[in-house]
């Protein structure tokens, strides 16, 4: 039988986490092929953390599929949990090679989520689901991370017809093994600045290459619009409160602020909008960072308002 494209799944919520099980259900009953590997534990706003010189337990969850409802003539899948965080994951999975422990699935994308909350401005930098998505990118996997922008509900069903178009448009874009999965390249790449490729090839490179990344949130309630837009402003306010022993400190922020800059992923989301956002994988001073022309041109967006250099035939571009 003739599968679908084959992914890799993670989250930092945990592999029992909802959201996360809801994309597996979604994703397996579409017919792709699944090689999932997520925090035992909710591992939220643990960034880029690694587990260094500590033993990880990998617990195969084989057990889900049947609570999952999945299909047991359907494609191949395989679920396993890490005593570790989301990038332990995301490194485990890629470095100890997929034939290794999901032997029928090569994946051509990896996809973080569905986060509960959401993960826009600054939280993109504390975020373990973005992290999980940009470690995937760095060992030059091309990444998508999701989040469900609200903590008011987790019906992780709104707008999944637009995390599924937009996987799908992605998976046109790769539609093939990863040509440079654990960077044999290692910093060569193309010269951007030489480079005779119209400028939405070169953003479909970067993507292929793992040199640029999807964040995705869903709003807590969806009025039909998608929107590609760049990150805005939000603030925290109130992120430290003391016992009244004097003895502990919570971090949590007591408010939230967010810029009414238009057109960004805070007032796009809060307006009910899906916003979709590419962003860079490597620091800006990195041989592979990519030229803020690129970027630029990442955010451009089609009458549909998915990122427009993501319309591209399977062919197209090879």
């Amino acid at each position: 039988m003739s599968w679908r494209e084959p992914l890799f799944l993670t989250n930092d919520d945990g592999i029992d986490a909802a959201g996360l099980q809801f994309l597996i259900q979604i994703l397996h009953r579409r017919g792709h092929p699944l090689a999932v590997l997520a925090p035992a534990e909710e591992q939220s706003a643990s960034a880029m953390k690694l587990t260094l010189q500590n033993p990880l337990e990998f617990t195969n969850r084989h057990d889900l599929i049947e609570t999952l409802d999945l299909d047991p003539e359907g494609p191949p899948i395989y679920l396993y949990s890490l005593g570790g965080s989301p990038c332990d994951c995301t490194i485990v999975a890629i470095t100890h090679g997929f034939e290794n422990w999901a032997p029928l699935v090569r994946p051509q994308l990896c996809v973080s989520g569905i986060n509960r909350g959401p993960n826009i401005s600054i939280d993109v930098i504390h975020s373990g689901t973005v992290s999980a998505a940009r470690e995937a990118a760095l060992y030059g996997l091309p990444a998508i991370a999701l989040s469900l922008g609200t903590y008011a509900h987790e019906d992780y069903s709104i707008a999944d017809s637009v995390i599924l178009n937009l996987i799908d448009r992605a998976l046109n874009v790769v539609h093939d093994e990863p040509s440079n999965l654990l960077r044999t390249r290692g910093s060569r790449q193309i010269d951007w600045n030489e480079s005779e490729m119209e400028i939405s090839e070169r953003v479909r490179c970067a993507f292929r290459s793992g040199d640029l990344i999807l964040n995705l949130n869903t709003p807590a309630e969806w009025t039909g619009g998608v929107e590609t837009v760049p990150l805005g402003a939000r603030w925290y306010h109130g992120a430290t409160q003391l016992s009244a022993d004097g003895r502990h400190f919570t971090v949590g922020a007591a408010s939230i602020e967010d810029e009414p800059i238009p057109r960004t992923d805070c007032s796009s989301l809060m307006a009910g909008k899906v916003v979709i956002s590419p962003m860079a994988t490597w620091p800006q001073s990195h041989p592979l960072n990519i030229p803020d022309s690129i970027l630029k041109s990442a955010l451009t967006e089609d009458v549909d308002g998915y990122p427009a250099w993501l319309n591209v035939n399977p062919t197209d571009g090879e």
